[in-house]
């Protein structure tokens, strides 16, 4: 059984050294089989330079030609690793990689699929860091309903098949866990030490709240409609259209009684909602196609990494991420 460990970098520069050296410390003698997979996602200070010279047989860098984000630096190296289980954290070194034994030890024995952490007396702003924590993990639990208590702990293990099966772009890295248990996966969840972000600065804040809340969006709505969306758009076309029929009716009945409709606001109204619910109608029929067609056809968009190093090393490798 070998442990593939995922961790998306973005300038951190001065934490990529100890939290090598705290990874392997943790593992040193715990006879676990295991992989590091660092990606680098666009920095433009010397983490990659310093993730270069920290180079070994278990430790392989990925380089993204920019800047994509966490959820799709975390898909390229989910996408590369191939460990019967799939770990990610984070690499703020806020993460203790000591959590991750005892973690995979829970996920073997209990026999579930996720195991994820509970930061234990978080160390973070409460103001710009807890504050929209709550907010997320509460609409998450309203949307999704699941009962993850932290989704924005990075520290987290799934069992391969389950973890490279989930969508991930956006933001979606927050929410692996309750799409993995929307799928039907067995979670776990267990507390695990936090520690306080001794150099570098935080990527999180209230202005990546809203990106959250707006994928939420989008996850809500994927979970009633996804293979569907006729559904939702035909039944608010229908509504649309039906309510501006029914004015426009009501007028007619109005002008055939000898009443003057001519410029009412109502027949304005009316006209809209007609051909506005001919319009919702009509976006669920092509979203539909598409669909069938992204399902029949098995395409996804995807874009090539450009290099791969390991083992001091430069590989030519490719691999794909969902965007």
């Amino acid at each position: 059984m070998k442990l593939s460990i995922v961790i998306a970098v973005y300038n951190e520069e001065d934490n990529i050294k100890p939290l090598v050296e705290s990874i392997r410390k943790a593992f040193q003698y715990s006879g676990i089989d295991y992989e590091v997979i660092f990606v680098d996602d666009g920095s433009t200070d010397n983490t990659a330079k310093e993730l270069r010279r920290c180079l070994d047989q278990l430790i392989t860098l990925i380089e993204l030609k920019r800047n994509f984000g966490q959820s799709a630096a975390l898909k390229a190296g989910i996408d590369y690793s191939d460990g019967d289980y799939i770990a990610t954290l984070d690499g703020d070194m806020q993460n203790d990689p000591e959590d991750l034994i005892m973690m995979l030890d829970l996920l073997i024995d209990s026999e579930c699929d996720v195991v994820t952490g509970i930061r234990n007396n978080r160390q973070d702003d409460f103001l710009v860091r807890k504050i929209p924590s709550l907010i997320a993990n509460y609409l998450v639990h309203r949307v999704t309903h699941t009962n993850i208590k932290d989704n924005g702990c990075g520290i987290k293990i799934f069992r391969s098949n389950i973890l490279k099966e989930l969508p991930l772009y956006g933001e979606r890295h927050r929410f692996l866990v309750s799409l993995a248990m929307l799928d039907g996966a067995v979670v776990e969840q267990v507390n695990v030490n936090h520690k306080a972000r001794l150099s570098g600065k935080s990527k999180y804040g209230l202005g990546r709240t809203m990106k959250v809340i707006s994928d939420l969006i989008l996850i809500g709505f994927l979970r009633k409609y996804d293979q569907k969306p006729m559904y939702f758009f035909g039944t608010t076309g229908i509504i649309t259209s039906t309510s501006g029929a029914i004015i426009l009716l009501w007028l007619l009945i109005q002008k055939l009684l000898g009443n003057d409709i001519w410029g009412r606001p109502l027949m304005i109204l009316g006209v809209l909602l007609l051909f506005i619910g001919f319009q919702i109608t009509s976006t669920g029929l092509i979203l539909d196609m598409l669909i069938r067609k992204e399902y029949e056809s098995g395409s996804k968009k995807a874009y090539k990494i450009k290099t791969v190093f390991h083992s001091k090393k430069d590989v030519k490798r490719e691999a794909t991420v969902y965007i």
